[in-house]
């Protein structure tokens, strides 16, 4: 008898705990374009098919594409000079470790280009963070235009309201946002409140970073990845521009690079949509790679002067380590040292997405996947630059 009745109060216990979880599973529902909590709670981790739950904004390109050569070897030249862990060979690792794309550029000509686990050339990648580093092109371009007078100027210049709530905003600058050291208070972990949950599914971006943020340390003082930084300096350029950050990233930065084919960039839920500064862009893995050249070539691209070359210098020099292994940080790009191949310096995003830069090979090696899977990307690269 005892058995029985514990039996039939584990089972009620059992019910009332999926009643529970049923009812919060459909007030989330509910609040989904309401609220961060409810998005986080429903979608959980960060996804790269995030791009087809969030509304988008056109980044649309030119008339005419940049097509680059095709080198000795493409597709595949490269997979039999690689060297792996294991002897694995290039294509099989790829494949195994959850990559869609892999690009490899030497003297602005394909040496190799493979689509994996169902991609294509034509498919869709998504950015995750590697849109920090075409946040760090923008601003070059804005400063090349005027629209920005200085990277030392007090965000509080375009953003009032900030000095208005408190005025310690007044001593964060545009170079603060830009290389992470903005001392605004950040917190990765504790989905569905945590600062990464809420600046990646927030229905009202500029509310969360204009009303909510607040400062923990003065800045300047040290690196911590923060992703309130992008999105205040995406207000700063909708209010310099006076446009809509995907329409002057199409206008400076897209259609002079020549990409091949419109991107998008996902965008919060308000009347007047923001755009995803912190991640979002959504493009061919082909197209990602010409920042890359971009910057490679010290911002000469497809005929152009896109950016100005003393930014494109300085934004790829290392100003504060990371304390994550070697790695140092710039201008919203990723830096480090290998002693053969010299400098490089590479876009991140969530998931495995890379644009890696080798200056001293005069190469651009793309990745973008579904998943990191367990590799030691930054090692990969560098065996790919130096077979390259």
């Amino acid at each position: 008898m005892a058995a029985k009745t514990v039996a039939k109060g584990l089972g009620a216990v059992a019910l009332i705990v999926t009643l529970a979880i049923a009812i919060a599973y459909w007030v989330a529902y509910l609040n989904l374009d309401r609220f961060a909590w409810a998005r986080a709670v429903l979608w959980m981790d960060a996804d790269v098919s995030d791009y087809t739950r969030f509304p988008a904004r056109q980044i649309a390109a030119g008339s005419e594409a940049y097509a680059y050569a095709k080198g000795q070897g493409y597709p595949d030249g490269l997979s039999a000079s690689v060297r792996l862990p294991g002897g694995a060979a290039l294509d099989d690792f790829l494949e195994a470790h959850h990559t869609t794309a892999f690009l490899v550029i030497k003297d602005d000509k394909l040496l190799y280009e493979r689509y994996f686990n169902g991609s294509s050339h034509d498919a869709v990648q998504t950015s995750f963070s590697v849109a920090k580093s075409f946040n760090s092109a923008m601003i070059g371009a804005a400063l090349e235009d005027g629209s920005l007078v200085g990277t030392d100027d007090p965000i509080t210049k375009y953003l009032p309201e900030l000095a208005a709530r408190d005025d310690r905003f007044t001593r964060i600058t545009i170079r603060h946002l830009a290389t992470m050291s903005s001392g605004i208070h950040y917190e990765e972990h504790g989905l569905p409140w945590s600062d990464d949950a809420l600046t990646y599914y927030s229905p009202d971006l500029r509310r969360l970073a204009l009303d909510t943020t607040w400062i923990e340390e003065p800045p300047g003082q040290r690196f911590h990845y923060n992703n309130y930084n992008p999105l205040l300096l995406g207000i700063i350029l909708e209010r310099a521009t006076g446009m809509h950050i995907a329409d002057y990233l199409s206008a400076k930065i897209w259609k002079p690079l020549g990409a091949e084919a419109d991107a998008s960039w996902s965008l919060d839920s308000t009347a007047n949509g923001f755009e995803k500064m912190e991640s979002g862009i959504n493009a061919r893995a082909i197209d990602f790679a010409k920042l890359g050249s971009l910057y490679l070539h010290r911002g000469v691209f497809n005929g152009h002067r896109i950016l100005p070359e003393a930014w494109v210098d300085m934004s790829t020099t290392p100003v504060l380590p990371t304390g994550i292994g070697t790695a140092s940080y710039a201008w919203w790009w990723w830096t480090g040292h290998d002693p053969e191949l010299g400098a490089f310096y590479s876009a991140r995003g969530n998931k495995g997405q890379f644009v890696f830069v080798f200056p001293a090979k005069n190469l651009v090696i793309v990745r973008n996947g579904n998943a990191y899977g367990d590799a030691d990307w930054r090692a990969l690269m560098i065996a790919v630059a130096m077979a390259s």
